[in-house]
């Protein structure tokens, strides 16, 4: 019997790649919405300076996300196309590459426009930092900062999990993923109950920033040593160890410098400079988008390659 191009797992996640590609977000009923919902009425009733309640919080929520997906997998098992369809759409809910590209495209357009006041308010959909006083050069270095950091958590790293262990990894990332952005940033409000989500959100997106990384280097084949070279020497210097590998290799291959001071709403960073290049342009935001495209692509042949293979070993 004549073996099956792709597996049910590879092709659920080429599907929901393509969706997300397609459609975007969801614009109506979003899951993750409700689950930001759940994870805040949670909140409201573990909330203690305490990282022992933080690892509550983060252990429930990402349990039940991924006892949800064990579900849907056992509940499909004996039903390809059921199971094919599930894997879809859970990739398809999970992914955020189409609708960050129109986020980083609508800043683009307000600066062509010379609206900035509208790109600085436009940008905070896409940065945490403070944009209030950001001058055209400093949103477009934020937009393609970004971009890059994004392409590895909300696309890489998801189709990667998913790959691995199906839906549950695909549910229980993109549930990490979110409770970092709710809680796991610095403040004096989630230092201690935002920790365990900020180390597990680095720990899950660990694997998926070097495949970034590479992908980026093997989707820009003319400037690849720059991308190796860069990621070797600047990466270390940051203080996410996923963000400085994707960014520094986005800067080598996109010869610009990335980096500088950040100031958030309680604080000011100053981040150390990622590559040899010139900064960042309004005209760099299209190049950024067009090679997380790239990357993209690249991300969901290796997940469904991989899911294939891993899918014929078993059976064997």
């Amino acid at each position: 019997m004549r073996r099956p191009l792709l597996s049910t797992r590879a092709a659920g996640i080429f599907l929901g790649y393509g969706a997300d590609r397609w459609l975007g977000d969801p614009r109506r009923f979003h899951p993750v919405a409700a689950f930001g919902s759940a994870a805040t009425a949670l909140e409201q009733r573990l909330y203690a300076d305490s990282r022992a309640r933080g690892v509550t919080h983060v252990v429930f929520l990402v349990g039940a996300a991924t006892g949800l997906g064990i579900i849907a997998e056992r509940v499909t098992a004996r039903a390809p196309i059921a199971r094919t369809t599930v894997t879809a759409v859970a990739t398809w809910v999970v992914l955020g590459g189409r609708s960050l590209e129109r986020e980083a495209a609508a800043v683009r357009v307000l600066l062509e426009q010379e609206d900035l006041p509208g790109a600085r308010r436009r940008l905070r959909s896409l940065v945490g930092r403070d944009t209030s006083a950001l001058d055209t050069d400093e949103v477009s270095r934020a937009v393609v900062e970004s971009v890059a950091e994004n392409t590895a958590d909300a696309v890489v790293a998801p189709l990667l999990w998913g790959a691995v262990a199906g839906v549950p990894g695909l549910l229980a990332h993109r549930a990490v993923n979110t409770l970092d952005a709710m809680v796991g940033h610095r403040s004096a409000r989630y230092e201690r109950f935002g920790w365990a989500s900020a180390r597990l959100d680095d720990l899950l997106n660990l694997p998926g920033a070097r495949l970034a990384a590479a992908l980026t280097a093997a989707c820009a084949p003319g400037r690849a040593s720059s991308v190796l070279c860069t990621w070797w020497r600047d990466a270390g210097a940051h203080p996410s160890p996923n963000a400085g590998v994707v960014e520094s290799s986005f800067a080598g291959a996109l010869g610009l410098r990335l980096g500088g001071t950040n100031r958030y709403s309680a604080r000011t960073e100053h981040r150390p400079v990622l590559g040899d290049g010139r900064p960042p342009t309004t005209s760099d935001i299209e190049r950024t988008t067009a090679l997380a495209q790239r990357v993209g692509f690249g991300a969901a042949l290796v997940s469904a390659a991989l899911a294939t293979t891993s899918s014929r070993r078993r059976n064997r």
